[in-house]
């Protein structure tokens, strides 16, 4: 085990943060309102007295914003996880299905499943985690049947006070930084560098977003509300719920 140094830490933070503020924007950039309605609920915003093109729009944006992000920050730390694991333990990027990590600590093979937070899945989620934990360490006692070997769901953020699952650990938050890194205090050291450039990336996200919401009510006005610029919901409603979607007038 190796001593993390933080400077190496807010170096990897500064040259690597930009990814994920460029996905950001990329996630914008290949929506299609087409497809962001057919996943939304019409009856919703009807229920909720939606009146304009650009609440619709918003809400819509919005959703796909913010489980995207989730998403995209999630890999981005899964990144900077394996990065400093690599730098104390000498861990890396393992090449087993549905294990993220692997490092080796005291004689003990440690493989690890990298999520955001800890509600990240449904039980069939979780089983077929489970599942690949059994698959993972039937495949690593191939080579060595002796090898002793713990399963660690590892969450990002968070806390789960019983990290004993049976099958596997569950740490979350404080306990998954530390399981990593040795560093009981690593949790709160991170997140000063990840502020590196913070505003001048968003505030290029929040010119695409805006130009995003500026198009899309556009496009939304034109095709769903009628000349008295009123929201035609039958027609909204049949292109998210018809069984075949009717043809655009001419």
């Amino acid at each position: 085990m190796k001593k993390l140094g933080l400077k190496s830490v807010s170096q990897y933070v500064e040259q690597n943060i930009g990814t994920f503020h460029q996905k950001r924007i990329q996630s914008l950039d290949g929506l299609k309102l087409s497809n962001v309605l057919k996943r939304k609920n019409p009856y919703l915003f009807k229920a909720k007295y939606v009146l304009t093109a650009e609440q619709i729009i918003k809400g819509l944006v919005d959703a796909h914003v913010s489980s995207n992000e989730e998403t995209i920050f999630g890999d981005w730390l899964e990144g900077l996880a394996i990065f400093i694991n690599d730098k104390v333990y000498g861990g890396r990027k393992s090449g087993i299905t549905g294990i993220d990590l692997e490092f080796d600590t005291n004689g003990t093979r440690n493989i690890v499943t990298i999520k955001s937070g800890p509600n990240w899945g449904n039980s069939s989620q979780v089983a077929k985690m489970i599942a690949d934990f059994k698959t993972a360490k039937k495949t690593l006692r191939t080579s060595n049947s002796g090898l002793h070997i713990v399963a660690v769901n590892g969450c990002c953020y968070g806390r789960d006070n019983k990290p004993d699952k049976g099958d596997y650990f569950k740490y979350c938050g404080q306990r998954f930084w530390e399981f990593i890194s040795g560093d009981s205090e690593l949790f709160t050291e991170i997140i000063e560098p990840l502020g590196h450039k913070a505003k001048e990336k968003n505030d290029e996200f929040v010119k695409s977003y805006s130009q995003m919401i500026n198009k899309f009510t556009k496009e939304f006005a034109n095709i769903f509300c009628d000349d008295d610029g009123e929201i035609d919901w039958d027609k909204l409603v049949r292109f998210n719920s018809a069984a075949v979607v009717p043809k655009e007038r001419k």
